[in-house]
C-alpha cells in the first residue's frame, strides 16, 4: 500500500514467472469500464492481437485487469502502447472537430 505522499502506480503488468511476453496481463488503477471497453476496441483492431479483454474484479474496486495475447512473440506492451495513443488521436480529433463546430455556430 502507498505510504502518504507515495503516488500508487497507475499501471501494472502481471506475467507468471518464465511467461511468455506476449501473453500478460496489466492492471490499470481509478479507472472504470469507460476506459476499458474503449481501450479494448483500440486493442482488439491491432491485427497482431489474438485475445485481448478486461475484467473490472468487483464493482467497488476502481481498477481494470487487462489481459493481452498476441500473435508472432510481439510483446503485449506493443499493442496497448498503440491502443492508448490510437485511443488518445481519436479523442484529440473529437475535441478537435467539436471546437471548430462550436466556433462556427456561435
Amino acid at each position: 500500500m502507498a505510504g502518504e505522499g507515495e503516488k500508487k502506480a497507475v499501471l501494472e503488468m502481471i506475467q507468471a514467472d518464465g511467461g511468455d511476453e506476449g501473453c500478460v496481463t496489466f492492471v490499470l488503477h481509478d479507472e472504470d469500464h469507460t476506459l476499458g471497453n474503449s481501450v479494448r476496441y483500440m486493442i482488439m483492431k491491432n491485427v497482431d492481437v489474438e485475445f485481448c479483454g478486461y475484467t473490472i474484479t468487483h464493482p467497488s474496486e476502481s481498477k481494470i485487469n487487462f489481459r493481452i495475447q498476441t500473435r508472432g512473440g510481439i510483446p503485449a506492451t506493443e499493442p496497448l502502447r498503440k491502443g492508448l495513443n490510437d485511443l488518445n488521436d481519436v479523442c484529440q480529433h473529437v475535441l478537435n472537430t467539436f471546437q471548430v463546430n462550436l466556433c462556427v455556430h456561435f
